[in-house]
């Protein structure tokens, strides 16, 4: 077992190289010298936990976008790369905190559970990011940053957030940056007109998405072109602009061509 764990972790080292963007890489030397001054067999260190084999090389992608933008039609794209796991939105946990559907409760009364569900939303977020990462590449539908900057906002400037409230977020998500690793290597932001996403909620029948407003989806559309485009708000990672306007087959094509970008094979110059 440990053999086949140090194989996958030589191979994916030689593979996937450092020139691609990606952030942290195996120092196989410094492994081994920490493991021969423990006085433990490999077997041991991996045993008692003082052998980690982090992340050979991770390259970590967060597809943005507003409601409706594509997101998941993105991800299904890359679902079966065999270097890149795919972490879609936790949206059935929003519906399930234990029996109460936190989530339907935001879009019928936002002004009472919207501290609610983002505060459940940065720590299922937070479990997401900090999750150890078992493939070179992590593809995640949105991040704590939009959680941030989009829809935290939202709720503030559409008078539904008290600004204690905001305040009371905004002071986790600081702690949350400076104390975990929460880094991002790319942003893919699907860029979609409020008319597109209305018209594909109305496709895809939610039971939750039924009274989603043009209003809500204009005032997010601005939020993402003020952070991703405009960066009124920290981006410290290169965007990726994709129109996502297009039908399914044009989408498809444009994945295929942007693909050496989204998977860290290509730096981004942007």
């Amino acid at each position: 077992m440990v053999s086949c764990v140090v194989s996958r972790a030589l191979w994916a080292f030689k593979s996937f190289r450092p020139g691609q963007v990606g952030r942290d890489t195996l120092d196989l030397n410094g492994l081994s010298q920490r493991i021969s001054k423990s006085g433990l067999s490999m077997e041991q260190a991996v045993t008692e936990g003082t052998c980690h084999l982090n992340h050979i090389h991770t390259y970590r992608v967060c597809v943005e976008g507003n409601i409706g933008s594509g997101k998941t039609t993105l991800l299904n794209h890359f679902l079966n790369n065999k270097d890149t796991e795919v972490i879609q939105e936790p949206v059935s946990m929003w519906r399930n905190v234990r029996g109460f559907n936190v989530l339907d409760h935001l879009y019928r009364d936002p002004s009472r559970w919207g501290m609610a569900l983002q505060t459940y939303v940065q720590l299922t977020m937070l479990k997401i990011h900090t999750k150890p990462q078992v493939q070179p590449v992590r593809m995640m539908e949105r991040s704590l940053h939009s959680a941030r900057y989009c829809f935290v906002e939202n709720l503030r400037n559409s008078g539904n957030m008290p600004e204690m409230e905001y305040v009371i977020l905004d002071e986790w998500y600081r702690w949350i940056t400076q104390a975990h690793n929460v880094h991002v290597d790319l942003f893919v932001y699907l860029y979609t007109t409020p008319e597109t996403c209305y018209e594909r909620i109305k496709k895809r029948c939610r039971s939750e998405e039924i009274g989603i407003s043009m209003d809500l989806l204009q005032n997010l559309h601005i939020l993402h072109e003020d952070w991703l485009k405009h960066q009124k708000f920290p981006v410290n990672a290169p965007v990726l602009t994709i129109d996502a306007n297009c039908d399914l087959t044009l989408m498809f094509e444009k994945y295929r061509q942007h693909e050496p970008v989204i998977l860290g094979k290509k730096a981004a110059s942007l």
